[in-house]
């Protein structure tokens, strides 16, 4: 190969080097090699580094500039400019998650490590599985037999309806003598007799006056009832409540002392009825007639829901024990009246 005279002569190509790489500055050529006094190591050159060798940039680190291309020699076409190799492309980052969950960097050569994810428990304690969304209670055992109610130990209202010569007053005063807990009786009869100046006989017959004045009693035995409950008082009332005058009668009881007045009806035999009304003596002793006539009206109380008792053989204590019998059945169970 022929060369202009006086033109300086391309350097010779090197690994690394020529048109492609562009041309490479001439090697520094140093003195001559003296010997170097041993130095701590701190203190030792750092020998040069072939550019082969040298590490290349870490990544994401900035590429160096490219280094600056010298002028051809007059009568060479100029190099071609190294071209910069585009970037690579790198996808978005994603976001991080918070500090609290990011795990530290493991170390080069080592996977990262993992902890151990306890199992989840399942949903179930013992043998009683857990229904979703909450958790489920003890289970209860059966319920046992509800306890028969004391009316000897409950405070109550009873009103015991019965024909003159039932027995009514004899046994409601015997009842609430024996219970344990304070129990008053209230007798209609008596009430009304308080009018002592124009009191209205019912054996005169029954008219305005003296249907004004059954009105009238009933209302404040009504009241007193309810002076004695709200005083933790029971109490027991007595009349003759006809069947067919709900509004004067069962009814107007009802509403003066209120729903939770339990009714029970003596029904003896008229025989028995007439037995014992020849035995009274004063305003409480009616004719016979007037007592058939009034035994024949509270038969209508058959079929009426509310419970009888039939004391036609039974004492006083034997049909206050059938009392208390009945009463524990309506406490459970109050009649519909």
């Amino acid at each position: 190969m022929q060369h202009a005279v006086g033109s300086p002569l391309p350097p010779p190509q090197q690994p690394g080097q020529g048109a492609h790489a562009g041309w490479a500055p001439a090697p520094h050529r140093s003195a001559p090699h003296q010997p170097v006094p041993d130095l701590p190591a701190a203190h030792r050159p750092v020998p040069d580094v072939p550019a082969a060798h040298s590490p290349g940039p870490r990544p994401g680190a900035s590429r160096p500039a490219a280094p600056a291309v010298p002028p051809p020699p007059p009568g060479f076409p100029a190099p071609p400019v190294p071209q910069q190799p585009p970037a690579p492309h790198r996808p978005p980052a994603s976001p991080q998650p918070p500090a609290a969950q990011q795990q530290p960097p493991a170390p080069s050569g080592r996977p990262p490590a993992r902890h151990p994810v306890a199992p989840s428990a399942p949903d179930a304690t013992g043998h009683v599985p857990l229904p979703p969304g909450g958790p489920a209670g003890t289970p209860a055992a059966p319920p046992a037999a509800a306890p028969v109610p004391d009316p000897a130990a409950t405070t109550l209202a009873v009103l015991l309806i019965g024909p003159a010569g039932a027995g009514k007053t004899s046994v409601a005063k015997y009842w609430a003598d024996h219970r344990r807990v304070p129990t008053a009786h209230i007798s209609l009869d008596d009430v009304r007799e308080w009018v002592r100046s124009g009191f209205a006989d019912p054996r005169s017959g029954w008219n305005e006056n003296s249907e004004a004045q059954y009105r009238l009693a009933r209302r404040t035995c009504g009241f007193a009832a309810r002076n004695f409950l709200a005083n933790g008082i029971s109490c027991i009332l007595d009349d003759a409540v006809f069947p067919d005058r709900p509004v004067v009668g069962l009814g107007g009881w009802k509403r003066h002392v209120g729903p939770g007045l339990l009714p029970v009806v003596l029904l003896p035999g008229l025989d028995i009825v007439l037995e014992r009304n020849a035995e009274r003596t004063g305003t409480r002793r009616l004719s016979d007639e007037e007592v058939a006539r009034i035994h024949g009206r509270m038969a209508g109380w058959y079929g009426s829901g509310l419970p009888i008792i039939d004391n036609s053989q039974l004492d006083i204590p034997g049909t206050a024990r059938v009392l208390d019998e009945v009463l524990a059945r309506a406490i459970a169970s109050p009649p519909a009246w």
